[in-house]
């Protein structure tokens, strides 16, 4: 191994400290959506209420990304990383302390808010440890890792609430924090963004804006896409977003410079991302609850069922993270959401009668070397388009944008469940979202076309004083 491809302890510690954080963030997107049925029994909640207990958390991540990374920017994004551990771990148990529905989704909001600092915070010292050269390599593992936390999710969740109860779900992140917080102060190096004033406008509009666009979309199920509220949100969050594009353009010192998006690359990872999201957030959601539907399995046996899906993630995205520093992230984008799309095509097809488990193993397997292959391309085309001194920035637009691609990919396939007949013609429901699924697929292929075809520029060595 040449002396270019060497990773040193330190950049060890980085990788598996964010990582850590990554997984405790991602596991609880969707763990809690195992243990619904138990949470409802045993705090009498609503089929409204159970809904937020999922959105709430979705809900603050989506809307504080961008603002925490801009604070991480300036504040540092080892102290603010560790920040967000402190809040999601504290949050953590506020939630299994809950003894009444208002408090868990309370508590949820505030997790989301940890989440929404640590991810960005994240990928941006992951961003500022490794060189372009060995950048894609990391970003393979650490997106292995949490795609595969965020399948895990529902299994992982059964297997918690079946074993012991569902507080333990919340529970597991304390001891994990804990030990993460000090070990991220005493190994990871201090590294900041452009030194320049925090747009407190600016964040506060974009704040607003996402608030008001997420908010139309989760409610729009529950209140009616025509009501009131949820046009009034979708025309709020529209007239706010654009005052921030408006603001961004004329302020001296920009939270989000517009002129990234004059890269094509960038541009095109964050509409990829978007969309992969979409399909994979609505594809967990719905396929753990046709494993119970359709073959009568528990909890925990539907997420084992799974596992031709989740563990690709693992074994794939490392070695699509080495393709991508030596293709560009343009092939592994587009081929790899095309196979997503031939995955979630082909089990739409196959449920849409009377199946065997035997039958989905193979479609499963070819989405989930999709996914593997696509995740840590697009993260890549987002984040290694712009300077090393944007990465902070560029990493809370990708995170952004993912997870408002998981929010609308869930609440689009619940509404064409729902118009299938929902849970009184379930498989019908199922077959139909699945093949929304392939639709968002490759509608993100299409844009992994503007991609890069091959690295821009060509490895070299960065120095050391930028991580100071």
């Amino acid at each position: 191994m040449s002396s270019k491809e060497r990773t040193t302890v330190e950049q060890r510690w980085v990788l598996g400290l964010t990582a850590i954080g990554s997984v405790m963030v991602a596991l609880d997107v969707l763990v809690v959506a195992a243990a619904l049925t138990t949470i409802r029994q045993d705090l009498g909640a609503s089929i409204e209420q159970l809904e937020w207990t999922v959105n709430a958390y979705s809900l603050s991540f989506a809307m504080l990304l961008m603002t925490a990374a801009a604070v991480g920017d300036r504040w540092g994004r080892r102290r603010t990383f560790a920040a967000g551990l402190a809040l999601f771990t504290v949050a953590s148990i506020a939630c299994a302390l809950a003894t009444s529905v208002p408090l868990l989704i309370g508590a949820r909001a505030f997790q989301g808010a940890g989440a929404a600092v640590v991810m960005p915070l994240a990928m941006g010292l992951l961003g500022a440890a490794f060189p372009p050269e060995r950048r894609g390599w990391a970003i393979g593992i650490f997106s292995g890792l949490t795609g595969l936390a965020v399948l895990g999710g529902p299994m992982i969740g059964g297997a918690v609430t079946e074993g012991l109860a569902w507080q333990w779900i919340f529970w597991v992140n304390v001891p994990v924090g804990a030990l993460a917080i000090p070990l991220v102060l005493r190994y990871i190096r201090e590294s900041k963004g452009p030194a320049r004033r925090l747009d407190l406008r600016g964040a506060a509009l974009i704040t607003l804006a996402v608030l008001g666009l997420v908010w139309g979309v989760v409610r729009g199920a529950v209140a009616g896409w025509s009501s009131p509220e949820v046009v009034g949100s979708f025309v709020l969050g529209s007239l706010l977003l654009l005052a921030f594009l408006y603001w961004e353009s004329r302020a001296p010192q920009p939270m989000l410079p517009l002129s990234y998006f004059r890269s094509r690359s960038f541009s095109a990872g964050n509409t990829a991302g978007l969309f992969l999201t979409a399909a994979l957030f609505g594809a967990v959601f719905f396929l753990a609850q046709f494993m119970q539907a359709g073959f009568g399995s528990g909890p925990l046996k539907a997420g084992l069922q799974l596992l031709p899906w989740t563990a690709t993630l693992f074994l794939v995205a490392p070695f699509a993270g080495r393709l991508v520093d030596r293709i560009g992230e343009r092939p592994l984008v587009v081929t790899g959401l095309t196979l997503q799309a031939v995955g979630m095509f082909w089990i739409s097809l196959v449920s849409s009668h009377t199946v065997l488990y035997s039958e989905l193993v193979v479609p499963l397997i070819v989405a989930g070397c999709g996914v593997s292959m696509a995740m840590p391309a697009t993260q890549s085309a987002s984040i290694g388009s712009l300077p090393r001194e944007a990465v902070g920035v560029a990493s809370g637009i990708y995170s952004m944008m993912r997870q408002l691609g998981g929010v609308v990919g869930v609440a689009v396939l619940a509404a064409v469940f729902a118009a299938a007949g929902g849970y009184e013609s379930f498989i019908e429901g199922f077959s139909r979202a699945l093949a929304v699924c392939g639709v968002l697929s490759l509608l993100g292929a299409v844009a992994g076309l503007f991609a890069r075809q091959k690295p821009a520029v060509k490895p070299v060595a960065e120095p050391v004083k930028e991580l100071a």
